[in-house]
């Protein structure tokens, strides 16, 4: 949705080719319902949405024509929908009004199934979407942020687009169109994203798949938070303009959107207290210096069954987990909430936010990885090192032994 539909060339298909392949198989999933907005109240709920106001850089990076508000000529939540409203009238120096809005800031996701009802209009240069972005689009730019497209539609198309957009030495893009659809109905539009793959859904009828796993052909945007938008475009490089057939108010209604997580952890992570243990060095998660205090940091050391080597695993309810250092009763945290690679895991009191979160996912063989709720990243021995003292830090998901976990239960 951020820029234009490009073709990619043809070498750069050609060195994807195995990532774009799909390979049809069904999620194992165990979805928990973590978020959603129902759109049940008369106003837009600010705890989870921000408006976006005006034309963006460059007509939103599509040479668009609408002026975006969030006056309720376009922009309502009424009768149990989200109305997106798309206006022929003269505003901001535009001829035509919509609205969008994003949950940027306010409810940000790593994996999961994202989906939303939704009831389309049609018509010749309009262009609703239900999409994602990175969380880090401000400090990295797009593509690199990634972009993934749940749901286009453009014009009177039969169909809808469900497409990813990513930095692989430049921007790179792929999708497929689902079948045709009766669009005077609402339908249900949602992605299954997991560390291995993104496969997007129309009424529960898979249509796409993109393959991610280890950021295969540079696809590590997607092992990251995202955010969710909702729009209503008019006009811009893929679809055109409107022209005299084009109904004006058009809508685009939203029942709801939701997300889910995969609680399916596997039964040996329960609660209970572990010692936890790298795979490529034997050596177990350790609390530098038996410290107390908060800040400590996080190593791996020669496993002596030592209170601060032992760490309680506890399910939050949302498929996430903390892991409490029993000598201290401090949670493994990542320091200031940061996104970035290489920084050192520490103890911290308890504060109940995503840097304190954890997912636990099976990756065979009785070894799990771990990745932070707050950054999307795993949790990783620095340099593979085999060495009492080595640094526990977060960095991109790369499949490596340095990245792999036991979980060995005391009690």
């Amino acid at each position: 949705m951020l820029i234009a539909k490009k073709l990619l060339s043809l070498l750069l298909m050609i060195s994807l080719v195995a990532i774009l392949l799909p390979v049809k198989s069904a999620s194992a999933a165990t979805w928990s319902l973590v978020w959603s907005d129902e759109f049940n109240g008369t106003s837009l709920n600010r705890a989870n949405w921000t408006t976006e106001i005006g034309t963006g850089s460059g007509g939103w990076g599509n040479n668009e024509l609408q002026y975006y508000t969030e006056r309720p000529e376009n922009l309502q939540v009424t009768g149990g929908n989200l109305v997106i409203t798309a206006r022929k009238e003269g505003y901001g120096g535009m001829n035509y009004t919509s609205a969008r809005i994003k949950t940027q800031g306010l409810q940000n996701f790593t994996y999961g199934k994202v989906e939303a009802r939704i009831k389309l209009p049609s018509g010749q240069g309009l262009w609703p979407a239900f999409w994602m972005l990175g969380s880090n689009i401000t400090s990295v730019g797009w593509p690199r942020s990634g972009e993934i497209d749940i749901m286009e539609r453009v014009n009177h198309n039969p169909n809808v687009n469900g497409t990813v957009h990513w930095d692989a030495g430049g921007h790179a893009e792929y999708g497929r169109a689902s079948g045709n659809l009766d669009f005077s109905q609402f339908h249900v539009y949602s992605i299954e994203w997991d560390s291995k793959y993104i496969r997007w859904f129309v009424d529960g009828q898979q249509f796409n798949e993109f393959y991610i796993e280890n950021g295969t052909g540079n696809t590590e945007e997607f092992h990251r938070p995202f955010f969710i938008l909702l729009n209503m475009a008019v006009g811009g490089n893929w679809p055109g303009s409107p022209n005299n057939s084009t109904p004006f108010p058009s809508q685009m209604l939203v029942d709801y959107v939701r997300v889910y997580q995969d609680t399916g952890a596997p039964s040996v992570i329960s609660d209970g207290i572990y010692t936890i243990g790298s795979k490529v060095s034997g050596k177990v998660l350790d609390v530098a210096d038996v410290s107390t205090a908060s800040g400590a940091k996080i190593q791996q050391w020669t496993n002596f069954s030592a209170n601060n080597q032992r760490f309680r695993v506890q399910s939050t309810g949302d498929g996430y987990y903390k892991i409490t250092a029993v000598h201290s009763n401090k949670v493994l945290d990542v320091p200031s909430s940061s996104t970035s690679t290489g920084v050192q895991l520490q103890q911290w009191d308890d504060n109940g936010s995503n840097a304190q979160r954890w997912r636990i996912v099976d990756v065979g063989g009785g070894y799990y990885k771990l990745i932070s709720k707050a950054s999307g990243l795993v949790v990783d021995v620095a340099s593979a090192s085999t060495a009492d003292g080595a640094a526990i830090q977060q960095w991109t998901d790369n499949g490596s032994d340095a990245q792999k976990w036991s979980f060995t239960k005391i009690n």
